[in-house]
């Protein structure tokens, strides 16, 4: 599979010059040194990860100039959409985020130091802190919500609704191929010789 033209083709619109040439320039590469090596699923990959790449860093012009990274906003979009008044444990957190406890620690902390959060003791149980949005924490993210909507919109336009419902369905497929752990041999790669 070509992801790139290497015949001296136009790089596809869709796909900028840099990373047509990044792939094209791999691929040769592999074709040179290893011609019987399948490349396909390495330039994949790559694609996917400057994908990834590029749309964080699109994303993250929302919040950047506030101090914040994207855990951190993710955080906070948690707390805004999901937690109750009294707020949420970090087990809570970490079950809505899939963030491992010492990091939601940490995110919890540098939250704390800007203002953004507090905790509170829980009434249920005196031995466990919420975590829930202070004022401050929630006109931030209420001020920056409707930007950081429009930049996904943006990131997005190129797509007709019929490609991004087919985007979408391909990478539920594939996080959850990914998500499940599954190995080689359980995907039907052959393994051993």
């Amino acid at each position: 599979m070509t992801l790139a033209a290497t015949d001296g083709r136009e790089a596809p619109p869709s796909l900028s010059k840099d990373t047509a040439n990044l792939l094209n320039r791999i691929e040769q590469d592999w074709q040179r040194v290893r011609p019987e090596l399948d490349a396909a699923p390495m330039l994949t990959g790559l694609l996917l990860d400057r994908l990834g790449s590029a749309f964080a860093r699109h994303i993250e012009q929302t919040y950047s100039d506030e101090g914040i990274n994207s855990s951190n906003w993710d955080l906070l979009l948690t707390l805004l959409r999901s937690a109750p008044p009294q707020g949420l444990t970090h087990t809570e957190l970490s079950e809505l985020t899939a963030i491992s406890g010492p990091s939601m620690t940490n995110r919890v902390m540098r939250l704390l130091d800007k203002g953004l959060v507090e905790r509170v003791v829980s009434e249920k149980d005196r031995r466990s802190a919420l975590v829930r949005l202070t004022p401050q924490g929630r006109e931030l993210v209420e001020r920056l919500l409707p930007q950081h909507i429009r930049r996904e919109q943006q990131a997005l336009s190129v797509l007709s609704d019929e490609e991004l419902t087919v985007l979408t369905g391909i990478a539920m497929k594939l996080v959850g191929h990914l998500e499940v752990g599954t190995t080689g041999a359980e995907a039907g790669a052959r393994v051993g010789p």
